[in-house]
């Protein structure tokens, strides 16, 4: 994540400065044109995000992994070959652990019991209480984490359309991006319920 082009994007390129540009899309540094002229960060915006230390830590194993699980190895020292441990910006991505405690469970499967669960059998017919009641999950996308396997080069780990986590390639062209990032501490919040049909209105 420290130097992928994906990164620039959201952090000093296109997205940052609300202008269109190039993003990335395939093999070999490959581009496409973009355009954030509408949906790219305002300066207003901007001065509301804080630098954040950002844990690069991999898991070694793509299944039997909790959230819990996935938490300790978001922050651990594990990662591919001597690759940084930690990033220090502002936008980033969420977390497989982000995805997994975000589930409210349901009248089949309690949020507990999602919980103790490895989160890449949540597309199992028993753990659709886990994902259904997951405001995260995205019944039509996948959608990019931050969190790396670490024996393989350009694996990274992806909440799938499936409600569990998957391993595509880091060049799956058709995984959504959601940035996320951190608040500054004095942000207030004068409006709004932080539902998508009246969002939470911020300001410095």
């Amino acid at each position: 994540w420290y130097d992928s082009l994906l990164q620039i994007v959201l952090n000093s390129g296109p997205y940052w400065n609300r202008t269109t540009g190039e993003c990335p899309y395939g093999l070999n540094s490959a581009t496409i044109p973009c355009d954030f002229s509408e949906t790219g960060l305002t300066p207003e915006a901007k001065e509301m995000i804080g630098d954040t230390l950002w844990n690069l830590g991999g898991s070694n194993s793509p299944i039997d992994v909790t959230a819990s699980i996935f938490y300790e190895r978001e922050r651990g020292i594990e990662v591919y070959e001597n690759r940084p441990i930690s990033w220090i910006g502002k936008i980033g991505l969420i977390y497989p652990s982000d995805y997994g405690f975000a589930t409210n469970g349901g009248s089949l499967t309690s949020r507990e019991s999602c919980l103790i669960n490895d989160i890449t059998s949540w597309n199992d017919e028993n753990f659709i209480d886990c994902y259904t009641n997951d405001w995260i999950y995205n019944n039509s996308k996948w959608q990019w984490t931050l969190t790396q396997l670490t024996y393989v080069s350009n694996i990274i780990f992806s909440i799938r359309d499936n409600g569990s986590t998957g391993t595509p390639s880091g060049y799956r062209t058709s995984t959504a991006v959601y940035p996320s990032l951190y608040l500054k501490n004095n942000i207030k919040i004068i409006g709004g319920d932080g539902s998508e049909s009246n969002p939470y209105q911020l300001t410095l």
